[in-house]
């Protein structure tokens, strides 16, 4: 009976609001009308299953009535055959309703700011940070998404040391969020003359981007430079001072932007990388207090995790939290990235649905 409690509660709310939506008063004020409107929408689906649920329930009560009530052994035996689909059926809109009651992360429907770093190996990490860059730009194209660099720092032989940019679109944070740790590569690399395997690795970073409201930005606490860009950039390069280097002065946290030829667009792009990287640190304190619960399986996105390995001669990719081997490396890293992502929310719904019971 728990959950048909807690099921009426939401009902009630649900009818609340449908009330309140109905109130001409209301429309004066339109934030209160999208907040409303948007509360109600993610309750629809439950309350669909509820009502689907009340239904099969009343089935089972009317066909246990007819067993036990019942003369005719023709009707009894047709009341078992079906009571037995009905409690089937039970069985699995309860699942559906489980999944539904789930807390669902108010971030997944923001936009994001990646960073991709390269770790140890030298210059063999930087290429395979820059494969892994491609490999979410080949993602994202495949999804539609809109994808801006930020900032972007080349290595020698075309690899990246760094490189930060934003994605745009429908559910981003909650595609990507688990992709944020270290990345490990085994192969032989292009530097490599005696053909031996090296293992190198990149760090990634997946950061919702963070409203004003959410972060508050005291700009007494910013030591802004303004410097000349470098790199590719065509004549505006070295002879304008555009680029931005932001420093937050209480947690030592530095961004720059030198992507953009005006000064005025590159402040404002370090500005939201930097409100990400705040907004971060206090999504960190709640996720340790979520860990300090309950070991998270994949949801810790601490940076430090080696959370997969990418083995070139075998075609192998291994993610280490799930214990997930795919051997579709070529096409993973061409963007092919739907069955390894699916998979981590799989593990991580059956991870919070144990937690809940």
């Amino acid at each position: 009976m728990k959950l048909i409690e807690k099921l009426e509660k939401i009902k009630k709310h649900f009818e609340e609001i449908n009330q309140q939506l109905s109130d001409p008063e209301l429309l004066k004020d339109r934030d209160k009308v999208i907040q409303l409107s948007k509360e109600r929408s993610d309750l629809e689906d439950i309350i669909t299953c509820y009502k689907k649920y009340s239904r099969v329930l009343n089935n089972i009560k009317g066909n246990k009535e007819i067993i036990d009530n019942e003369k005719d052994s023709d009707l009894i035996e047709m009341a078992e055959a079906e009571l037995e689909e009905l409690e089937t059926e039970a069985v699995k809109i309860e699942e559906e309703i489980k999944l539904l009651l789930l807390p669902k992360d108010p971030n997944d429907d923001r936009d994001i700011i990646m960073e991709i770093r390269a770790g140890t190996g030298g210059e063999e990490a930087s290429l395979f940070a820059y494969d892994l860059y491609r490999m979410y730009m080949r993602y994202g194209e495949l999804k539609g998404w809109k994808i801006e660099l930020i900032d972007l720092s080349e290595s020698g032989l075309g690899g990246i040391k760094e490189v930060i940019f934003t994605v745009s679109g429908k559910q981003i944070y909650g595609s990507l969020k688990f992709e944020s740790g270290v990345h490990r590569v085994q192969r032989v690399p292009q530097t490599e003359g005696s053909g031996r395997l090296h293992t190198s690795a990149a760090s990634v970073a997946v950061l919702p981007e963070a409203e004003d409201v959410q972060v508050e930005v005291n700009q007494v606490d910013l030591r802004i430079d303004v410097y000349r860009s470098g790199g590719a950039g065509g004549q505006n390069v070295n002879k304008v001072e555009t680029a931005i280097r932001i420093t937050h002065i209480p947690t030592g946290i530095v961004v720059q932007c030198q992507d953009e030829r005006s000064q005025l667009k590159n402040r404002n792009k370090a500005m939201k990388v930097l409100r990400a990287r705040l907004y971060d640190l206090k999504l960190k304190e709640h996720t340790d207090e979520i860990s300090a619960q309950r070991k998270t399986m994949v949801g810790s996105g601490d940076r430090s995790d080696k959370i997969r390995t990418y083995n070139y001669p075998q075609n192998r990719v291994t993610d280490h939290r799930i214990g997930l081997t795919l051997y579709n490396l070529s096409n993973i890293m061409e963007g092919d990235l739907d069955e390894l992502l699916e998979q981590l929310k799989i593990a991580d719904t059956a991870e919070k649905l144990q937690s809940n019971n």
